[in-house]
C-alpha cells in the first residue's frame, strides 16, 4: 500500500516537471530520476524554526479547540473514558432532563457566604443550619435517582449489562445544568426512552 502511493507520488512529480518543460518548450534536457527525486523531497525539519514553531502551535491550538467543541457537543471519540458509552449517555441524559435539588447547593453555599459576613451569631447559625439541611435534602435526592437510574437501565439494557453508574449520576446531579460537561444534550422533562 505504501509503495503505491509512493509510486503515485512519484510518477504526478514527474509529470509536473515534464509538464515543466513541456510548457517551457524545447532547449532544455528532460529532468533525471535524480533531480526529480530532489525536487519533490522536502525537509523534515523546517530551516525556519520560528514559523515551524508557530506553525506547530496554531495546528495544536485548532485540534485542542476541536476536541473542546466535540467534548462538550458529548461526540464519543472526545469524551473521556469515564463518559463513553451507551449507559453513560443514557444517564447524563436522564440526570440533565430532570431537576436535581443538588443543582441549587452552590448557589446556596454563596448565600451561606455571604450570611457569614453579618455580626449577628444567629444569623449566621441559621444560614449552616439551612445549608447542612439542604445538603441531607441533596444527598437524598442523589440516593433515590441512583435507585431510579439503574432501575432504568436494567430495564433499557438488561440486568447483565448494567454498570456501576450511581456515582456517576450522583456528581452530574450535584453541577450546576450550565456547568457540566459534556454540556446537555436534552430539555428539561426530556426523558431518554
Amino acid at each position: 500500500m505504501a509503495k503505491t502511493s509512493e509510486s503515485d507520488a512519484a510518477n504526478k512529480a514527474g509529470y509536473e516537471l515534464n509538464q515543466d518543460s513541456i510548457s517551457s518548450g524545447k532547449g532544455h534536457a528532460t529532468p533525471t530520476r535524480r533531480e526529480r527525486e530532489l525536487a519533490r523531497k522536502q525537509p523534515l525539519v523546517s530551516s525556519d524554526r520560528t514559523a515551524a514553531r508557530k506553525a506547530a502551535r496554531s495546528q495544536m491550538q485548532a485540534q485542542r479547540e476541536r476536541a473542546r467543541i466535540g467534548m462538550a457537543a458529548g461526540e464519543e471519540k472526545f469524551l473521556p473514558m469515564r463518559d463513553r458509552g451507551p449507559q453513560k449517555r443514557f444517564v447524563r441524559d436522564y440526570v440533565d432532563a430532570r431537576f436535581s435539588v443538588g443543582e441549587l447547593l452552590i448557589p446556596l453555599m454563596f448565600v451561606v457566604i455571604i450570611l457569614t459576613f453579618f455580626p449577628q451569631p444567629e444569623v449566621q447559625a441559621i444560614g449552616l443550619v439551612a445549608l447542612w439541611a439542604f445538603f441531607l435534602v441533596a444527598v437524598i435526592d442523589v440516593v433515590v435517582l441512583g435507585f431510579i437510574v439503574k432501575r432504568k437501565l436494567a430495564a433499557k439494557f438488561g440486568d447483565d449489562r448494567v454498570e456501576k453508574v450511581r456515582w456517576y449520576a450522583a456528581m452530574r446531579a450535584l453541577q450546576l445544568r450550565v456547568m457540566r460537561l459534556p454540556k446537555p444534550q436534552v430539555k428539561r422533562g426530556q426523558f431518554p426512552a
